[in-house]
């Protein structure tokens, strides 16, 4: 199996100019994450109580066009979701600026793109840019609670087929999946997908669907573990992005989305004081990182539980106790998990954790905490907030779980629009580039975006803070060995202190 970088990537030049053709070495990180799929918590117990009860599945409903072809919590919505998203492109001008620039040319013409990601203003901003850009789509979420039904109205009122609502059961889940790509007479050819959960369905069950695919785009941790395990099996049969590893996802979204989004979470749910209260961060990855900033500016005592000694060592240079989680437990007022993996947080841990400790999870699958174990005759459930629970032992000890174990930030608040319009524009072009790629350009295997690419996207978003780039001389350039118009780091420079090997870290 090649893991050599792919050609550069193939524009429309009324996009882009040429990208030098250079390769890099490939990223050396991995991520070992468990699957989404192997642990869904039970129906979803959330209502919005400004609507009725009645599942969005036994509802007829129409939008002004006639379709109804979507499923959604209440598409009167619309007018509100319309506004939600014209909020969120006034921060996403590099994406809006795409959409201009490649609108003429129709880059994604004939591409029939199947998606599965959280439905948010933000992520609605970029399937409109897909479809200004040609691309005729197909959505679904991948997280039961994130969804904005407003939004998810407002995409289905402008003609996208959406399937998607907040409290989805586990069983609406898959359906909503099934219905994005089980449409008669019409057949995905291109899949964004972050979790990987798309990609495992129409893998498993329209397998004549996945070998027609030109290509997968994928942006989490664990969708990319699950396209190397297909791709190591060698039954990864369509050539795929891993957009998560690359340098605009990792060190924006990653650092400083979460940075910002873990206190407006824990804030909205729980009114918390962050003052002085003990905190373990679970994993000094990058969603780590920027979660354990946020919590020490406020006042916090933060510690961090890790597996890998290059990232144990950064805690310790920024000023955190690294710690075992089974030797603190018992001392601390809130838990919080940015792994990756599994079982970080068992049902011993969470027995011996004092009275009125707050878990939460801020890693995309609901793995990180057994929150099966939880659901046992002898304690009890208390629904307290929208996605906040009280776990009563018998004892009267209670544990604050919020969001069942999912997504904190995006199940319980909202993530900064310019931040997610880093992420958004890497896709598109993505996309486009696997779309437009000549055959043979890629393998079957899963590649990472070269430099050139993250420099382009981090170019766009520069003109929001009226920078400006210094430009190196011929002569600068020539003792730099570089090209003057980039890239400018080789492909395995990772932006920090150090060369660190994968954060999926846990303590259990």
């Amino acid at each position: 199996m090649s893991l050599s970088l792919p050609h550069p990537l193939f524009f429309h030049t009324s996009i882009l100019l040429k990208f030098p053709t250079k390769t890099g070495r490939r990223s050396l990180s991995r991520s070992i994450s468990q699957s989404s799929t192997d642990s869904y918590s039970s129906a979803a117990s959330y209502t919005d109580s400004s609507d009725d009860e009645t599942s969005p599945r036994e509802k007829s409903q129409v939008n002004s066009k006639g379709s109804s072809d979507f499923c959604v919590k209440n598409i009167k919505q619309a007018e509100f979701g319309r506004r939600e998203i014209e909020i969120a492109e006034q921060d996403m001008s590099a994406l809006i600026s795409l959409r201009k620039r490649a609108q003429g040319e129709k880059p994604l013409a004939g591409a029939k793109v199947v998606g599965c990601t959280h439905i948010t203003a933000q992520t609605a901003v970029l399937i409109e840019t897909l479809v200004a850009l040609g691309a005729q789509c197909r959505w679904t979420a991948c997280n039961i609670y994130s969804t904005q039904n407003e939004v998810a109205a407002a995409l289905a009122e402008s003609g996208v087929s959406v399937f998607a609502w907040k409290g989805e059961s586990e069983d609406d889940f898959w359906w909503c999946i099934d219905r994005c790509v089980n449409m008669e007479g019409w057949q995905a050819n291109m899949i964004l997908d972050d979790g990987g959960d798309l990609t495992h369905w129409v893998y498993k069950k329209y397998p004549s669907v996945f070998k027609k695919v030109r290509g997968i785009v994928e942006e989490s941790v664990t969708g990319v573990h699950r396209l190397y395990q297909l791709s190591k099996a060698g039954k990864l049969c369509v050539p795929a992005m891993n957009v998560n590893d690359s340098v605009t996802k990792q060190k924006f979204d990653n650092l400083y989305c979460c940075r910002e989004s873990i206190l407006d979470g824990l804030k909205r749910t729980t009114d918390v004081m962050f003052g002085g209260k003990q905190v373990v961060v679970c994993g000094y990855g990058e969603v780590g990182k920027g979660c354990c900033s946020a919590l020490k500016a406020l006042g916090a005592i933060v510690c961090v539980t890790e597996i890998d000694p290059i990232c144990a060592l950064q805690a310790c240079m920024d000023g955190f106790k690294v710690v075992k989680l089974n030797e603190v437990v018992r001392q601390m007022d809130m838990v919080i998990t940015c792994t990756g993996n599994k079982n970080v947080v068992t049902r011993e841990l969470l027995d011996r954790m004092k009275n009125g400790c707050i878990v939460c999870n801020m890693g995309h699958s609901n793995t990180e905490i057994d929150v099966a174990s939880l659901r046992t005759p002898e304690l009890t459930w208390e629904r307290v907030r929208s996605q906040v629970d009280h776990v009563i032992w018998p004892d009267g000890k209670r544990v604050i779980l919020l969001a069942e174990g999912r997504l904190l930030n995006l199940s319980c608040s909202t993530v900064p629009s310019f931040v997610l319009s880093i992420t958004a524009t890497t896709q598109a072009l993505a996309l486009i580039e696997l779309y437009n790629a000549p055959e043979g350009r890629y393998k079957q295997d899963v590649y990472l975006l070269p430099k050139k690419m993250d420099e382009y996207v981090a170019s766009l978003h520069l003109p929001n803070f009226d920078a400006h780039l210094t430009e190196l001389s011929d002569e600068q350039a020539k003792y730099m060995g570089l090209n003057k118009n980039g890239p400018f780091k080789p492909n395995y420079y990772r932006y920090e202190k150090g060369f660190k090997t994968p954060h999926i870290d846990y303590e259990s």
